[in-house]
């Protein structure tokens, strides 16, 4: 008995159970064409071929044909050899034009880029001038910003387990304010630092965070809040503020606002 092998797509599959249902009588022609998105007459050509020829009769008639419009193997040689030796360091749309020109060669830019990435030649990249980014100035005063993240690492070690390190600096100074491992980055690691900053330094005029999921709240839309809202701050009591910024969520945004100073009440700090 011969072996073969008949690889198939899913959409294949489906069309050939589908018309087996209909040869089977187990669903109609014109529920199956319906299910395939086909007149009822082609249904009953695929009906037929699969009748006659079996599985094979579904399939494309030009299955392991080659393309009308192939590239010859000689063609692709040359063009691969050219572009290695006398177009070396040409880019794909500077060399589909010297061969057009040169070469005589009616190749498409599209075609000469898959032969030269099939032959693992890479493509040429002109170097543009970087952009130059300002650096932003740090602001005036110590407590106006706040910066916090976290940072997952092996902080004791490659034996043991990585932990996150959740750390505040200040903008003004640098300075390291808090920092607590914990197993993961969360909304407790965060809150923990924010209460120790509250009680030993004050409350500051704006934190500035990452784009993390646990500085956002789903709403009732199921939509997420984009930007960070800056607002006045609660009354100074400490734990006032800690209660507000507990049942509040602090929201992200990209970049730290500079129309902070507006705040009616001014950062306490030590």
């Amino acid at each position: 008995m011969n072996e073969w092998e008949l690889r198939v797509s899913q959409r294949e599959i489906h069309r050939m159970h589908v018309v087996r249902l209909t040869i089977e009588g187990r669903e109609t022609v014109g529920r199956g064409a319906k299910l395939l998105g086909i007149s009822a007459r082609q249904m009953k050509r695929l009906r037929r071929k699969m009748k006659d020829r079996g599985v094979e009769g579904l399939l494309h008639a030009k299955r392991g044909k080659a393309a009308w419009n192939k590239t010859a193997s000689e063609k692709i040689k040359q063009v691969v050899g050219l572009a290695r030796g006398r177009y070396q360091g040409l880019n794909d749309t500077h060399l589909t034009e010297k061969l057009k020109e040169k070469e005589k060669m009616g190749l498409s830019r599209p075609t000469v880029r898959r032969i030269l990435r099939a032959a693992g030649i890479a493509a040429v990249r002109k170097r543009g001038v970087k952009r130059h980014y300002k650096r932003r100035e740090r602001k005036a005063q110590e407590g106006a910003l706040l910066l916090w993240d976290g940072s997952p690492h092996h902080w004791f070690g490659a034996q043991r387990d990585s932990c996150n390190l959740t750390a505040v600096i200040d903008d003004a100074t640098g300075a390291l304010l808090h920092g607590v491992f914990t197993l993961e980055e969360d909304a407790q690691s965060y809150l923990m630092c924010l209460r120790q900053i509250l009680l030993d330094k004050g409350i500051p005029l704006a934190l500035y965070m990452d784009r993390h999921g646990i500085f956002r709240r789903m709403m009732t839309t199921g939509a997420y809040r984009s930007s960070l809202q800056v607002s006045r701050l609660p009354p100074r009591s400490v734990e006032r503020y800690a209660s507000w910024a507990l049942n509040r969520s602090l929201l992200s945004r990209r970049r730290p606002r500079d129309a902070l100073s507006d705040c009616s009440i001014p950062s306490k700090t030590v």
